[in-house]
């Protein structure tokens, strides 16, 4: 085989599975954000239609998200939305609390002076943000405050876990964040992590991280807010 037609195979193959990826993460995004109920069937031909594609990738994506238990597969009837439970959340939550704390104490040792930099900054335009009330910029600083912890860590798969929970529960996450009270506080949490993290105290840093995630949980049940999973 020559090169070229190597070549020519590898785009192929690196389209398709380009193409199955954007599937994938269009339709998650959708179970995710509601926009597909609980319980909605999810009709492989009505889904290749709406994302302009054969149904062979909506197939194997649907495959991938029942991998991931928020589409069930009942065989000869079709595939159903389950989404993120109550309880799901429950669990995902005792779990990020102590990988977020994990994240902080890893980040207080590994973290660059750009990484440290960019917190400090979102930390900045945070206090801006609450006092002009701009609760959907808030809610977009505290993706990437989170986001850039992760990426501090140096741990490619404590990253990949994080960032899959915090998108699992973005609406109960948001709708949090954005109750009465919570914006004033969240970013008073974000930096004293931050100050720990800068003094490379790990344990803190754990600490007040592992605190943070337990405060959110805290308003969530506080709130009421588990009917937005």
């Amino acid at each position: 085989m020559s090169k070229k037609e190597e070549a020519k195979i590898n785009e192929e193959v690196s389209d398709k599975y380009s193409l199955r990826g954007r599937v994938f993460q269009s339709i998650r995004e959708n179970i995710l954000s509601g926009e597909y109920k609980k319980g909605e069937e999810l009709k492989e031909t009505a889904l290749a239609a709406e994302l302009g594609v054969s149904r062979t990738p909506v197939r194997e994506a649907l495959r991938q998200l029942e991998l991931e238990g928020l589409v069930k597969i009942i065989p000869n009837k079709g595939a159903y939305v389950i989404g993120i439970t109550a309880e799901d959340m429950e669990d995902i939550y005792s779990m990020r609390s102590l990988l977020e704390g994990l994240c902080a104490r890893f980040a207080a040792e590994r973290i660059n002076e750009e990484q440290l930099n960019k917190l400090e900054e979102i930390a900045y335009l945070t206090d801006f943000h609450v006092k002009k009330g701009n609760l959907e910029k808030l809610y977009e600083l505290d993706n990437q405050f989170h986001e850039i912890l992760y990426e501090a860590s140096g741990s490619r798969m404590l990253k990949h876990v994080l960032s899959d929970f915090h998108h699992y529960v973005e609406r109960v996450r948001k709708a949090s964040l954005l109750s009465p009270g919570r914006s004033e506080l969240f970013n008073e949490e974000h930096k004293a992590i931050l100050e720990a993290i800068r003094e490379k105290n790990k344990e803190k840093a754990e600490l007040l991280a592992n605190a943070h995630m337990k405060n959110t949980i805290a308003n969530i049940s506080e709130q009421g807010l588990e009917k937005n999973v």
